[in-house]
This record gives structure tokens, sequence and C-alpha cells, in this order.
């Protein structure tokens, strides 16, 4: 058993390093790298960001910096933190569930700021498919982290049901994830089709972010795969 398990535990490494912790490095580096090319797209080529400004392209801008950042970003990284953190099974929990929490958050705040700009501009709602499947993405979002709550830290649940649930919790999670990753591929979509962007920097800047995201989504769920476990 013991020399299945060493076999095992070798296929998963790379010049003695986990793969899962070379993909754990990579995924930050992605998060980066997305942070950074968004930031440079929307405070050097969409005039910046601001809740009150008349300038109602900073209003929208909003958006994409919660969804992706705050949204997409910071739930991919509370994915990751449940088994790559490098603590205990508790601690690592709370972490899960703070960071999701920050995302959630986020999600409410980048919704608001769509739904503001669309009012504040005339501007009819929901009638794309990123849309639809934005707000299906986040109610799902919110729906579940409100039922797992209850059942993973809520004081009174039963140990048996958390364990039941356990695997659930896991693939209505990731699936949540994955339609975040395609409601963010087809936001950017709708923004260069919109601006009539061609060929140029601010092209590059978006076409790169979101070839970027989709390569993030592939790498958190590599990492599903491939979990380190400090259990």
């Amino acid at each position: 058993m013991d020399k299945g398990n060493n076999r095992s535990r070798a296929s998963y490494r790379t010049a003695g390093v986990p793969v899962s912790s070379l993909l754990t490095f990579f995924t930050h580096l992605l998060f980066i790298a997305i942070a950074t090319l968004l930031l440079v797209w929307l405070l050097h080529f969409r005039d910046g960001l601001s809740f009150t400004s008349t300038n109602k392209v900073k209003l929208f801008n909003l958006h994409p910096f919660f969804m992706i950042i705050g949204f997409v970003l910071i739930s991919g990284e509370a994915i990751m933190a449940f088994t790559t953190i490098p603590a205990t099974r508790r601690r690592r929990k709370y972490f899960h569930m703070f960071l999701h929490f920050i995302g959630l958050g986020s999600s409410i705040v980048g919704l608001f700021a769509i739904f503001k700009f669309r009012h504040d501009t005339g501007n009819s709602d929901l009638l794309t498919l990123h849309s639809w499947i934005g707000i299906s993405t986040v109610s799902l979002y919110a729906l579940l982290y409100f039922i797992s709550f209850l059942v993973f830290f809520f004081p009174g649940a039963q140990n048996w049901r958390r364990a039941r649930l356990a695997p659930w919790h896991v693939l209505y999670g990731i699936t949540i994830f994955f339609m975040g990753i395609v409601s963010t591929e087809t936001g950017l979509v709708d923004i260069f089709m919109d601006l009539g962007l061609q060929k140029g920097q601010e092209a590059l800047i978006v076409n790169f972010t979101g070839l970027l995201v989709l390569l993030f989504g592939i790498s958190i769920g590599l990492v599903v795969l491939f979990p380190v476990s400090y259990y």
C-alpha cells in the first residue's frame, strides 16, 4: 500500500515539486497579471473609476472592476485557499469563507454599478446573454454561500450531513465559478463590440485580459483536481 501511495504521489510531481504547488504559483501569477491589465485598461484607457462622477464611463468601469477582480479572481483564490494554504482545516475553512464573502460583496457592488449606469444613461437592462448569465451566476453564488454557511459553519449542523453534502458543495461551487468565467468572457466581448475596437493597444489589452481569465479558470479547475492535502 505504501509503495503504491509513493508511486501515486510521484506521478504528481515535477522535478521534485508537487504539480499542485506549481499550479498554485502559476494561478497567483495570473491573478496579478489580470488585475494589472484590468487596472491599466480602466485607469489609462477608460478614464478611471467613480460612483459620483458626471462622466458615466467611470461608473460603468466599476462593473468590470468589481466583477473581475472582486468576484472572479477573489472567488478563485477562495477555492484554492481550502486546499493550498498550509494551515489547520478550521483556519482554511474560515479563510475560504472570508474570501467568498468578499467575492459576494464585490459581485453585489458590481451589479449595483451596472444597474445605476443603465438607469442614469436611460438604457434598458438585461438584454444580452452576458447579463442573463451574470445575474444567474450571482444569484446562485449567493444561494450557495447562504446554504454553505448553514451547513458548514452553523454550530448546530451535524457532521454526517456536512460529510454527505461536501462533494455537492464542491461540484456546485466550481460550476458557479465557471459560470462566472463565461460571464466575464461574454462581457468582454460585449465591451469590445460596443467600443468598436479594432487594432490597437486597448484592443490587445481587452483580448489578453479575456485570455488570461480563461487560463485562470482552467488553472483553478486543475488545482481542484490536484489538491495539496493538509488534512
